[in-house]
């Protein structure tokens, strides 16, 4: 979909999305919380009232990730950060009404998928060991040349966009029907097993919210 579509679906929603208020509880200290848009999934990692938006699923879901972020006492305003984990449209495709209800918060993406995200403002390269939010990225190239994955060292919570998927409570690899070099994806999943965290959050899948870092050992195990 073309900016002009995406601006008449931002006119078209802005009404039913305008409880934005600041009438909701008082948002808990820190931690994550899912935007569970069906087939996929974006997610709020937050910290004392502020939060961080990773991926943006379709265009459309701008109710659903508002409802999240409401769940949590929190407005658009909240939201002072956006990280896309890889270009595809079921990730990046709801950039643009994001950017307008967060009045064009900073927006990050890897250096190898930039160029084929669309959005009215320029975004921020990321790569390797820079941080955002204190969120630390990890390059996880492999389903999409530029596919990053988001690491939270505090609260021990990986964001793993499409590196990996859930399945049957646990962890499973890059699907190969959507990944353009399984090579370089099993072996970004052996990456992130290298790192310590206690729960994996997937673009695709039920989050694992304990055991995820041995899980993902176990996986990286199997894949040589």
């Amino acid at each position: 979909m073309g900016k002009a579509g995406l601006a008449i679906m931002v006119l078209a929603t802005a009404a039913s999305d305008s409880e934005d208020s600041d009438t909701e509880a008082t948002a808990p200290t820190s931690g994550w919380r899912r935007a569970n848009l069906g087939f996929v999934s974006a997610y709020i990692l937050y910290r004392d009232g502020e939060a961080t938006l990773v991926d943006t699923g379709v265009p459309g879901s701008e109710i659903a990730i508002r409802a999240a972020i409401g769940e949590l006492g929190m407005t658009w305003d909240s939201v002072s950060h956006v990280i896309i984990t890889h270009r595809h449209d079921d990730h990046q495709g709801c950039l643009d009404g994001v950017m307008y209800r967060t009045d064009e918060a900073p927006w990050y993406a890897g250096a190898g998928d930039m160029a084929a995200i669309d959005s009215p403002t320029e975004g921020i390269v990321v790569g390797d060991g820079d941080s955002v939010f204190d969120l630390e990225i990890i390059e996880t190239p492999g389903h999409t040349p530029g596919h990053i994955s988001v690491l939270d060292r505090a609260a021990k919570i990986l964001v793993s966009g499409d590196a990996m998927n859930g399945a049957d409570g646990g962890v499973i690899g890059a699907n190969p029907e959507f990944t353009e070099d399984m090579t370089l994806a099993n072996a970004s999943i052996g990456k992130l097993a290298g790192f310590d965290f206690d729960v994996v959050l997937f673009g695709h899948g039920e989050p694992v919210e304990s055991g995820a870092g041995d899980a993902v050992r176990s996986l990286a195990a199997t894949l040589g």
